[in-house]
């Protein structure tokens, strides 16, 4: 399926026109015919990596359903955009709906590049290591789907969609239990999933100390143990902690907490395998992007 039929997805075209359009675009109103056909073309002017081609035609069509796009090479989610400014697609149909939709259409694509083409920096910096970056729930409220779209789009994965899917059990959760109590109360925990019908996609857990790792290393059932803001050092001893019982390739180990594209390299090669980053969704900076009538 794609993103664009997606049901929040849907709503959220829907609220950013209401939002820009209101009762009419008063500046395509005084063209003489705002329905004469017409042509653009969608422009980088900044290098990167596009993301937002399954959205695209929907952003349009909500304005006009005669609009029409032909992309090139480049108008493909993950296609790497190296010089500019590059034409990535021919925008066509009646003049009025386009110049409507234009800026909406930018904001979502130039959002969506922007999150895509900083993943793609973070994952070219772990190339080789065998570690994964991740996203997180650091997203714009209602655009959580369309962001972790665009991480794909990026080559990262996708963590946790949100609360429903999967178990993550952090530090608040644990509030006021002992280190060597850690196992014990997260084996109770987890023993109440059947008893509340839920389903996760996977268990996890997160560990502030080394201690605490190793306690956790004692619970049958974890999918994975979040480090958080662990040294170089300590995710190195975690990792040995882990190999050492014979789990690797049983329990991962994510990094999380303070990851930098300066420092990410370095956390991969202490040999976790997943390394989640907030960055690249709550700090993309928007890829410059237009619209130019042909």
């Amino acid at each position: 399926m794609s993103i664009a039929d997606d049901e929040g997805v849907i709503q959220l075209i829907r609220c950013a026109k209401d939002e820009d359009l209101g009762a009419g675009d008063l500046s395509t109103g005084l063209m003489a015919d705002p329905d004469a056909p017409a042509s653009f073309r969608l422009v980088a002017r900044q290098p990167g990596v596009f993301a937002g081609r399954e959205i695209a035609p929907a952003v349009l069509g909500a304005y006009d359903a005669a609009t029409d796009i032909d992309w090139t090479d480049l108008g493909r989610d993950g296609a790497k955009i190296d010089t500019v400014p590059s034409e990535l697609a021919t925008i066509r149909g009646p003049v009025g709906a386009i110049l409507s939709a234009e800026r909406v259409l930018l904001n979502f694509l130039q959002r969506l590049c922007g999150i895509a083409t900083l993943t793609k920096a973070y994952v070219d910096a772990v190339s080789g290591t065998g570690a994964a970056i991740f996203d997180t729930r650091k997203t714009t409220p209602g655009w959580r789907k369309l962001e972790k779209y665009a991480v794909r789009c990026g080559g990262g994965c996708n963590h946790r969609e949100g609360l429903f899917d999967a178990v993550l059990l952090k530090d608040n959760h644990l509030a006021g239990v002992e280190t060597r109590k850690l196992a014990a109360a997260v084996f109770e925990m987890l023993n109440r999933q059947d008893a509340a019908g839920a389903r996760p996609t996977f268990v996890e857990v997160e560990a502030d100390t080394l201690a605490q790792v190793e306690e956790l290393l004692k619970v049958v059932g974890l999918d994975a143990i979040l480090l958080d803001n662990f040294s170089l050092d300590d995710l190195r001893k975690a990792v040995a902690l882990r190999d050492d019982l014979g789990l690797r390739g049983k329990v991962s180990l994510e990094a999380s907490g303070g990851i930098t594209l300066q420092n990410v390299q370095a956390a991969a090669e202490t040999g976790v395998e997943r390394i989640s980053v907030g960055a690249i969704t709550h700090s993309a900076t928007a890829l410059d992007l237009a619209m130019e009538r042909i």
